[in-house]
């Protein structure tokens, strides 16, 4: 738990809060001048700034439990059903729909698993999963910002998907004026 102990809880919130926010704001800025009014990065941009605003630590008091990685988890799986509505409405996406959905994904596995350890496995010792769960969580929250702002398949997750499903028509729209 070295981040969580240099940074500490509210500064690594914030700064993921922080990032999405400047995304949405980005995206906003990017839509207002007409660049990529036909994408949904606009609309996915907003979802992920709401979640990460509401799951924030300030607003725990909103739990009925103090069980914040499960909530957190939850969070996770609304965000991705918010986005996948989007996606079912609009049927366009764009290169970060698969980056965010995954990312949440993995971020809800971790969270469910540390869920597991600290509050069923009554487990208070830092193990690998502690570190595991605050360094990952972290990097993936970083790439989604990243990915909302650039909007690029710099990983190459999209060639991966096309290779393993080779008959996958759902594609990202290319709107990179």
């Amino acid at each position: 738990m070295f981040l969580t102990e240099f940074f500490g809880f509210f500064s690594l919130s914030a700064f993921a809060s922080w990032g999405f926010l400047m995304a949405f704001f980005f995206n906003a800025f990017v839509f207002s001048l007409g660049i990529k009014r036909d994408t949904t990065l606009l609309l996915s941009s907003f979802i992920m700034m709401i979640s990460y605003t509401l799951s924030d630590y300030f607003f725990t008091w909103l739990s009925i439990e103090n069980s914040l990685y499960l909530d957190w988890a939850l969070y996770d799986y609304a965000t991705i059903a918010a986005l996948t509505l989007a996606f079912f409405l609009l049927k366009k996406t764009t290169s970060s729909f698969l980056y965010i959905i995954l990312g949440l994904f993995i971020n809800s596995i971790l969270s469910l698993f540390m869920y597991f350890d600290m509050y069923l496995s009554n487990n208070r010792e830092p193990w690998i999963l502690w570190d595991v769960y605050t360094f990952g969580v972290n990097i993936i929250d970083l790439i989604m910002i990243v990915v909302l702002i650039v909007d690029r398949d710099f990983l190459g997750l999209h060639k991966l998907k096309n290779k393993l499903f080779k008959g996958s028509n759902t594609q990202p729209e290319n709107n990179f004026s």
